[in-house]
């Protein structure tokens, strides 16, 4: 596998965050739904990255600068065939790995509560994230879990 800088300009991730976005609202209610669409992924504060098997595009996940010393990651998604085969654990430590690059000491996230998110969030406590307060312009929400880790 293989992971790349995606410049989010092909119709294949397009459709791809498309799939996750819909997803995400079918099981978050609105005013809980964080995912960002394309548009607000290709803000210059974020690096997004897809995951390649091949020809075949498997997953994703992006970084966003809150402050100099703080990021979050977003958008990580494995395409629905591929899930429990090792493409988050590849990417999740990929974006580990660039975050502590690119200078950040602390990573966090936001994850749906829901049985669905389950197993991404055990995924980011295996990788070291642990419970956190809301953070940046998150607000305490019934459906979201905030988790941390320090790099």
């Amino acid at each position: 596998m293989k992971i790349v800088v995606d410049d989010l300009s092909g119709p294949e991730i397009a459709g791809f965050l498309d799939k996750h976005v819909q997803q995400m609202q079918s099981i978050t209610p609105p005013e809980s739904k964080h995912a960002l669409d394309l548009d607000a992924l290709r803000k210059p504060e974020i690096t997004f990255w897809t995951v390649r098997d091949g020809d075949t595009l498997v997953g994703c996940g992006a970084l966003k600068r809150l402050d100099e010393g703080h990021a979050e990651l977003k958008s990580m998604r494995t395409a629905p065939l591929r899930k429990r085969s090792g493409v988050a654990s590849l990417m999740l430590e990929h974006i580990i790995t660039e975050a502590e690059r690119m200078g950040f000491t602390r990573l966090s996230l936001e994850t749906g509560t829901a049985e669905f998110f389950l197993p991404a969030r055990k995924l980011y406590e295996k990788f070291g994230f642990a419970p956190c307060e809301p953070f940046a312009d998150y607000q305490p929400d019934p459906n979201s879990t905030f988790m941390t880790k320090r790099l």
